[in-house]
């Protein structure tokens, strides 16, 4: 490696020096001989073969690697298979190892885990370069990383195992602590974003609460480095007092601990973190000064009988609320119910010297790892890779992933309880239920079963009937009252707080919104038989996107419930399905049509114009009146010609618009030339028709590049999928020709799409 090293900078080096000895010292027992041999060796290859080169931002991958190796270990106490996983993924992604050597070298499981880990990383990276071109050209300093439905595909394969999940946070914080002085701010506040939107509450929902910390840390630092900056300056004025004081309240406590009982432990300090005394300040609009509770004393007991640990933990509570006077109302009792995290441990908040306010954490050293490192990584470093905290923990992930109807939503599902309290109720049968504080009679239901809660009328609380909005309260006996009558309603997702919930009442909408449009649907097919029209479904979707709607769903249920009329739509039927012929009884020669005598009438058709500097008509005549022809749609760029209608007006076709080929084999004395001039200076509307695979997200990257575009507007939808295709109709408003086509063509490229067409 010592080649390498000089591609390094000082700081690097001495950090590359750092974790080498400490994987050297501390991993290197957990391999035998050959392993260790063979694992230095693909490491020494990977180098050789440039896959820890440095990437488009400046990050050695090889410090990413090994430092992620070393977390993996270290902060969330995972051992061989995932620490070879985080540390020899890039030799599969760089194509360096075949898949099955590695299988053959370090077994099924890391060759497992190594094969998942680089279909995510390579789904990142092209997630990743994705979201970096959007960027590009743009004035904004963060382009949202959640945007990209796309995103969804990536969190769930990432799902597919917990270790994967907890090797792509440890890759992720070892990277926000890499870009510290990275000279790629865009780059920087990218990863910052997906960190504390994404990988922050997943390391809080799984436990690993020394790198949520520190996650949130690197966020509040990067995001905002004067509060950053401004309060770390604060605590280290303090730090000698605050200090002093915890070795005045700790000191007595440990003789005394000592002197009355015979338990093994350790006591220690530590200060608040700078982003929970930023996230606190703005709670509470209070300054540092008026923060009471800026440190916490944590008493560790090494009982190695689990069957004895809540004693001890409640021995050493009664020691320390003899000395101090303690608050019961800050009493939080982890140990009878852990947090559904895994969390154990026994919170009271006393009066110390000077009656400051002090909390102390008391637990076993066993609480204390799965604290630190987290419930998945307890279980798992043992060889148990399932355990039923750990199996909720993800299911609920999955199920955030897999039903939210927007990025927007699933993160802010994924979020939920970051700072929130828990609470626990109980049935008349005695389960116990842990929801987060604020949830309602209606979020239990739910949570007892999704049956239950879609027919949920009320609950007796105690001997008290209440709502089905109702806040329960640590404590509360429920009963949850039903009625078959009973249907989700919208106004459902205020009241409820946690994810299940949202997603069961979501699933109750649509389903019932589907049967609904089933209904219109109907409703409609019968009025068309009665009239005797044949339904056409191309003049159809036409008349869904004139009348405001984006989907065939949401138009069917509007009919179903009478939001719209059934009348209305077969009159707007009727009139787009009747072609635009502009043809009057020939009565009438040549010579009786007078282009002057034009200019000077009033076009009655709708969408008319007198703009005689973008057309000239017939030998250099401006300003005639003239309309657009809505059987075909010109535009600006199109090569059109004229036909002179009896009111007086001329109607502008496109050259190649069957109608006007029709008219001027009937009518070819009408026919006038007619071409653009000058610069638009307007604004037409054109449908166009999309054909592509139904992936997720294709919709959102074709809005995307909509969006984009300059003086261009997306101004309906409507998307039908079945049998993996989907068929799509996209109103647009463009400039002129050069910019429907550029359009189109940039629609056509995106992937997925199959066919993307112009529709008369």
């Amino acid at each position: 490696m010592t080649g390498y090293k000089k591609a390094f900078s000082e700081e690097e080096r001495r950090n590359l020096a750092d974790v080498v000895q400490y994987l050297n010292c501390e991993a290197r027992p957990l391999f035998d001989a050959d392993e260790w041999k063979q694992l230095r060796h693909y490491l020494h290859l990977g180098i050789r073969a440039h896959a820890y080169d440095r990437d488009e931002h400046g990050v050695s991958q090889l410090l990413l690697a090994l430092q992620s190796c070393r977390s993996v270990y270290q902060d969330a106490g995972l051992r061989q298979a995932t620490m070879v996983t985080a540390l020899l993924y890039p030799l599969s992604t760089h194509d360096v190892v075949p898949a099955a050597e590695l299988r053959q070298v370090f077994g099924n499981d890391a060759a497992h885990l190594i094969e998942c880990m680089t279909r995510v990383m390579r789904m990142y990276d092209e997630h990743d370069h994705r979201v970096s071109n959007q960027q590009s050209g743009t004035d904004t300093e963060s382009a949202s990383a959640m945007e990209d439905e796309n995103f969804r595909k990536l969190l769930l394969s990432m799902a597919e195992d917990i270790r994967v999940v907890i090797c792509l946070i440890s890759n992720r914080y070892v990277l926000m602590r890499l870009l510290n002085h990275n000279a790629d701010v865009q780059y920087r506040l990218r990863v910052t974003e997906t960190c504390r939107l994404l990988y922050t509450p997943m390391s809080h929902r799984l436990g690993l609460y020394s790198i949520k910390r520190e996650l949130e840390d690197m966020a509040l630092k990067y995001e905002d480095r004067p509060t950053f900056d401004s309060i770390a300056h604060q605590l280290q004025l303090t730090k000698a007092a605050r200090d002093a004081y915890m070795s005045a309240f700790i000191a007595p406590l440990e003789k005394r601990l000592r002197e009355t009982t015979h338990l093994n432990f350790y006591i220690k300090g530590r200060t608040k973190s700078i982003s929970s005394i930023q996230h606190k300040l703005q709670v509470q609009q209070t300054t540092l000064d008026r923060i009471f509770d800026l440190f916490a004393i944590r008493i560790i007991i090494d009982e190695p009988d689990q069957r004895r640990e809540k004693a001890d933990c409640w021995q050493a509570y009664s020691i320390v609320t003899d000395m101090y006077q303690p608050n019961p109302k800050r009493l939080k009792d982890w140990l009878s119910i852990p947090k559904s995290n895994g969390y154990e441990s026994l919170h009271i908040t006393v009066a110390g010297p000077d009656r400051k306010w002090v909390e102390v954490q008391i637990r076993t050293k066993r609480m204390d790892e799965i604290a630190e490192r987290g419930l998945a990584a307890h279980w798992l470093y043992k060889g148990i890779k399932s355990q039923g905290a750990v199996d909720q923990v993800m299911a609920s992930i999955r199920e955030i992933l897999e039903h939210n109807a927007s990025p927007d939503e699933m993160m802010k599902d994924l979020s939920l309880g970051l700072y929130q309290e828990e609470i626990f109720v109980f049935t008349p049968k005695g389960d116990v239920f842990k929801l987060p504080k604020g949830a309602t009679v209606l979020d239990l239901a739910f949570q007892i079963h999704s049956k239950l809660g879609l027919s949920c009328v009320g609950a007796k609380v105690g001997n008290k009937n209440v709502k089905i909005n109702y806040q329960l309260h640590s404590g509360d006996q429920v009963e949850i009252l039903t009625s078959p009558q009973q249907s989700p309603k919208q106004d459902w997702l205020n009241i409820v707080v946690t994810t299940k919930a949202k997603m069961r009442i979501r699933q109750g909408l649509k389903e019932i919104e589907n049967r609904e449009a089933e209904a219109g649907k109907e409703l409609l097919q019968r009025r068309f038989k009665n009239r005797k029209i044949e339904m056409e479904e191309g003049v159809l979707s036409k008349v869904i996107i004139r009348m405001g709607f984006k989907t065939q769903t949401q138009f069917f249920h509007a009919l179903a419930i009478q939001e719209i009329d059934v009348d209305d739509v077969l009159k707007s039927y009727e009139a787009m399905q009747t072609p635009v012929i502009q043809g009057e009884p020939e009565a009438h020669s040549a010579e009786q049509f007078d282009l002057r005598i034009a200019n000077a009438a009033t076009a009655r058709d709708k969408g008319s114009s007198n703009n005689g500097d973008v057309l000239v008509i017939d030998k250099d005549l401006r300003g005639l009146d003239y309309s657009l022809a809505g059987c075909c749609h010109p535009i600006y760029g199109d090569e059109v010609v004229g036909f002179v209608s009896i009111s007086g007006g001329i109607r502008i076709h496109r050259a190649d618009c069957p109608n006007i080929r029709n008219l001027a084999e009937q009518y070819p004395y009408r026919i006038v030339r007619a071409k653009w001039s000058g610069k638009s200076g307007s604004q037409y509307s054109i449908t166009l028709r999309v054909i592509g695979q139904d992936d997720i997200g294709i919709v959102s990257n074709i809005s995307s590049v909509i969006n984009k575009e300059k003086d261009t507007l997306l101004r309906a939808i409507n998307i039908d999928a079945e049998g993996g295709l989907f068929r799509g109709h996209l109103t647009v408003v463009v400039q002129d020709l050069s910019s429907l086509n550029s359009l189109i063509k940039k629609i056509s490229i995106i992937k997925g799409v199959k066919q993307v067409e112009r529709v008369n």
